[in-house]
């Protein structure tokens, strides 16, 4: 039986061999193809990460897929960026990634598309109903193979990008699939790369390969520290997400760094919305609207961004989990490597420090997302009572995802992650004393509710 609990917002994910096996991908590739076949859908392109599970996940979902008459273009062993941008440039209904992103060695999971656009939320139940019920199609199929895409995304991304002078790099792919591309690409453009992790490793033998927390960035921070390198760039496991850190080590979260890319975009294109999800700071709202634009607050979730951003026509969107999406100038989706180019652009184009980039901001206290334990049965619950309790005290809330409730100086956000069983926390405030005291109030809250 395939687990249910595997069936996630956003892809479907788990441990391998107890959750996914070569049986269960088979299924999965059935239901998804059957999902699209439904909806006279023919063709899709297929890639996989650097996980030892992956080519024969990979298989097995290509074989379920084949027998509901879906046309499979094999792509190969690709960052998840190249398999979109597969879709786009082979013109496929169609698009399925084996990655289980930045999750431990031991995971391995699955991202599908339809078009540009992420298969999520009731349409991943969907194919699990499909499944569950073995209700498939069936039909006659080819398989291709194409293994051209790898270049024809780095030219891509070369052509795009203009640099007004070298820039020192180092680059940490965390072993995961960003390092066959992004070095390889600033050389092209005349910067001076220093590679760490840069060779595809899907035991992760250096670090975890999340960029966004400081502990696994440790090597990548003393490694601009002690060298005269102007950033540090990282990536996730299959290179959707992005970590900058500044001259001096400092970690930029993935806010700022949408905040540094918005302020230049806003130069040629004032009065563009552009979406911050719930997590992003005070700062990263305000900073818009000084600078010419239109802040939009939007749910947690490179699937609802997405979404949001087709549905409206929107150029530029990002999270503080360093997924950014630049349809200026690209196409739309989230893609480090590309996110990585446009940032060494920005600082060729001045020779002040990235950490003066942001430095005229007022200053704040912040926490770094906080995760408290609960349960998938219980979490939205759980923040619905929170919510509804602080609502009817009067507080200023926005529910647009969980709660973030603002006060004249600071503000906290409680959340369910739509991913793993907690909720997710963070809080701001202008001084240290009152971070602690919004933590505290929200907290004992949720404490007294649980």
């Amino acid at each position: 039986m395939v687990n249910p609990q595997i069936f996630r917002a956003y892809d479907i994910r788990g441990v391998v061999d107890k959750d996914l096996n070569e049986n269960i991908l088979y299924l999965i590739g059935k239901g998804y193809g059957t999902f699209l076949r439904r909806q006279n859908l023919k063709t899709v392109c297929i890639g996989g990460d650097a996980r030892l599970s992956t080519p024969a996940f990979k298989e097995a979902f290509i074989k379920g897929m084949r027998e509901t008459g879906i046309d499979v273009i094999d792509v190969g062993i690709v960052a998840t960026p190249v398999l979109y941008f597969s879709i786009w440039k082979l013109k496929t209904d169609g698009g399925v990634m084996i990655t289980a992103s930045h999750n431990p060695a031991e995971y391995n999971g699955i991202k599908l598309n339809q078009g540009l656009q992420s298969v999520y939320g009731e349409q991943i139940q969907e194919i699990l109903k499909l499944i569950q019920n073995k209700d498939f199609e069936t039909g006659e199929s080819f398989l291709s193979s194409n293994d051209q895409m790898d270049e024809i995304y780095k030219n891509f991304i070369f052509d795009g990008i203009k640099l007004e002078r070298p820039v020192k790099v180092i680059v940490d792919g965390g072993n995961g699939m960003g390092g066959p591309y992004l070095p390889g690409i600033l050389r092209r453009l005349g910067c001076e790369v220093t590679e760490m992790y840069c060779e595809p490793d899907g035991t992760f033998p250096n670090h975890h390969p999340d960029p966004t927390v400081e502990k696994y960035m440790t090597d990548l921070i003393a490694a601009v520290k002690s060298s005269d390198a102007e950033v540090g760039l990282g990536m996730d496991g299959d290179a959707d997400r992005i970590g900058v850190v500044d001259e001096n080590g400092k970690m930029l979260f993935g806010d700022q760094i949408l905040n540094i890319i918005a302020r230049d975009f806003l130069i040629a294109n004032p009065g563009e919305k552009i979406i911050g999800d719930v997590k992003c700071s005070k700062n990263f709202f305000d900073d818009i609207k000084k600078h010419g634009g239109i802040p939009i607050m939007y749910k947690t979730g490179h699937a609802n961004i997405k979404s949001k951003m087709k549905k409206d026509g929107l150029l530029m969107s990002g999270e503080m989990s360093g997924h950014v999406f630049l349809k200026d100038r690209f196409l739309g989706f989230d893609d480090a490597i590309y996110v990585c180019a446009r940032f060494v652009e920005i600082m060729s184009k001045t020779d002040k420090p990235v950490s003066t980039f942001l430095a005229d901001q007022p200053k704040v206290y912040n926490t770094p997302e906080i995760h408290y334990k609960s349960t998938d049965d219980d979490k939205f619950d759980l923040v619905a009572k929170v919510r509804d309790s602080f609502i009817a005290e009067g507080y200023d809330v926005n529910d647009i995802d969980g709660m973030r409730i603002t006060f004249k100086d600071g503000w906290g956000l409680c959340r369910a992650s739509n991913t793993t069983p907690v909720l997710v926390l963070r809080y701001e405030a202008e001084t240290e004393k009152r971070l602690h005291e919004i933590q505290k109030l929200i907290e004992d809250r949720i404490e007294k509710l649980k």
